[in-house]
């Protein structure tokens, strides 16, 4: 039982590869190197359109490189209406659906909302970061989960890098307090920002995340958050909680 749950750490998952998939070159390149560091699967973002082009190409790509590939799409609404009226579009389109909230209404509707995967905030202006205990009590009970992405702890310098990790070690505090899943991603938009994952695991402790809780992070918590999503996309899906189990020929009457 502890060498399967070993097993299972060591699946590492990086849920926020960044590549402009405008540039083939790139993207290929940032998938390679990804698997030459140790992952085994990329969550990759895709456009909210023409997203079904854009899985096709880089699924061929991962399965290249030996990779799994997540799709996944970054929502950034400008308002409560318009979060929902994308979560009724695309929501069985693609894995994850992650919300980057730039208001408090956004970030509370993002929260209770079953549909939503992940949490994300600008790792820019903290001021803008609405998770507080309210937003993790509400994430709590729909199994939203909470990311943290690597890579503008490595291009940001200064009081700025100071205060964004001050801010992180606040909310990871708050998501264990409530239970919240917490991801951690690299966030990486160019080849120079990736790190192997023991990098990764290494900086959790800067903003208060032990290395097993760490890898967790980086490990467990994603690959649950892909497995539990993709049987609920599978055709055996009928309702929440519901699945069948076996198709056969209907009862004679």
């Amino acid at each position: 039982m502890q060498r399967a749950r070993d097993a299972a750490l060591k699946f590492f998952i990086d849920l926020h590869l960044c590549p402009s998939l405008e540039d083939q070159k790139e993207t290929e390149l940032m998938i390679r190197k990804s698997a030459e560091l140790g992952y085994r699967a990329v969550g990759i973002p895709l456009p909210k359109e023409n997203y079904k082009d854009a899985t096709e190409r880089i699924s061929e790509i991962c399965d290249k490189t030996g990779l799994d590939f997540i799709s996944r799409i970054d929502l950034k609404p400008s308002s409560t209406a318009e979060l929902l009226k994308d979560l009724r579009r695309l929501r069985r389109k693609v894995e994850v659906i992650s919300v980057k909230c730039m208001s408090k209404s956004v970030a509370r509707q993002a929260a209770k909302d079953h549909r939503v995967d992940i949490l994300s905030f600008s790792p820019l202006d903290v001021k803008k970061r609405f998770f507080d205990l309210a937003e993790a009590e509400l994430a709590s009970k729909t199994q939203v989960s909470f990311e943290i992405d690597i890579a503008p702890l490595l291009y940001l310098q200064g009081y700025r890098r100071i205060r964004l990790i001050s801010k992180l070690r606040e909310e990871v505090y708050i998501a264990k307090k409530r239970d919240v899943s917490i991801i951690i991603s690299s966030g990486a938009s160019e080849p120079k920002l990736l790190r192997k994952p023991k990098d990764l695991v290494s900086l959790g402790y800067l903003f208060g995340l032990d290395p097993d809780n760490a890898e967790k992070a980086l490990s467990k918590n994603p690959r649950e958050l892909i497995e539990r999503n993709r049987r609920k996309l599978s055709s055996n899906h009928v309702a929440p909680g519901i699945y069948v189990v076996r198709r056969g020929k209907d009862c004679p009457s």
